[in-house]
């Protein structure tokens, strides 16, 4: 749609409810994105060999995880830390999608960076420094790939929609947003994770959220809990960094779980789940 045929009070108007008033699901392969079963993404900060992502992909599709996620391109604070794989890393997630049979998640960086990922990645990661890339984000709302926006960490919701609205402007509808903490003056987490935003964003606009629990915190053994306040505040899905050997991981190793502790994190998921559909079949029973 071309956004001169958009008029609508609202800045966002393709991704308000009032637009649409139904939830959007995306749909990846045969996993919905949106339903009322959480969709769990999971994988490293960085892809770092073949063997590393082969081997962990096998390990959270064990755990039960959905999707797998893994960086290729890096963006870095610092110009001295490791910058990804490049290329080379989204055809070894591509093996491990052979392998595992898991969609993959990735993030680009530029927009010439976008033929090399449509051929080898599912969804298409647009990071929080990306957020208000705008050429970027126009560039992926050309392709028909599934693009997973994350909040910048210093930028609003109605700013966060306002970019997803780039992206649907130019039509792509397969927009995922990503909840993964703001900065704050708080200092004892990476950043503050805004699980407020998620019954915001539920109200005021029909596409589907995840939460990132591992960025949001910084903090690995935080990771379990606010995985289960995030599901209880609504959102649709999680996205948790996850590496076999954490200590030794080539970024952000003290945010990222093992495969162990996400098949408990799963199975705590699973129960949560049995527990409200149950509660919520006996309120409709009795009222």
């Amino acid at each position: 749609m071309s956004t001169r045929e958009v008029r609508s009070n609202c800045p966002y108007p393709l991704a308000s409810r009032q637009n649409q008033a139904a939830n959007s699901v995306i749909t990846v392969h045969d996993i919905q994105i949106g339903t009322h079963s959480p969709t769990i993404i999971a994988g490293p900060c960085s892809v770092e060999s073949l063997d590393q992502i082969v081997e962990l992909a096998k390990e959270i599709q064990a755990a039960g995880a959905q999707m797998l996620r893994g960086g290729a391109f890096k963006p870095r604070s610092s110009p001295y830390s490791f910058q990804g794989l490049g290329d080379r890393g989204l055809y070894y997630l591509a093996e491990a999608r052979k392998v595992s049979g898991l969609p993959v998640v990735s993030e680009i960086m530029e927009a010439s960076q976008l033929d090399t990922a449509c051929d080898t990645i599912d969804v298409i990661q647009i990071g929080a420094r990306n957020m208000q890339n705008y050429s970027l984000l126009k560039a992926v709302g050309r392709t028909d790939k599934p693009v997973l926006l994350k909040r910048g960490f210093s930028c609003k919701i109605e700013e966060w929609l306002m970019s997803a609205e780039y992206i649907l402007s130019e039509g792509n509808q397969q927009v995922i947003l990503c909840e993964r903490g703001i900065r704050t003056f708080e200092t004892a987490t990476r950043n503050t994770l805004d699980l407020s935003a998620v019954p915001v964003v539920k109200e005021r606009s029909h596409l589907p959220i995840l939460v990132d629990p591992s960025h949001g915190t910084g903090v690995a053994r935080y990771v379990p809990s606010m995985s289960m306040a995030a599901l209880a505040a609504g959102c649709d899905g999680l996205l948790i960094e996850v590496h076999s050997h954490p200590e030794k991981a080539a970024s952000d190793g003290q945010q990222t779980i093992t495969p162990a502790e996400l098949k408990l994190l799963i199975d705590k998921i699973h129960l949560f789940y049995k527990i409200e559909k149950n509660t919520n079949k006996e309120v409709a029973l009795h009222g």
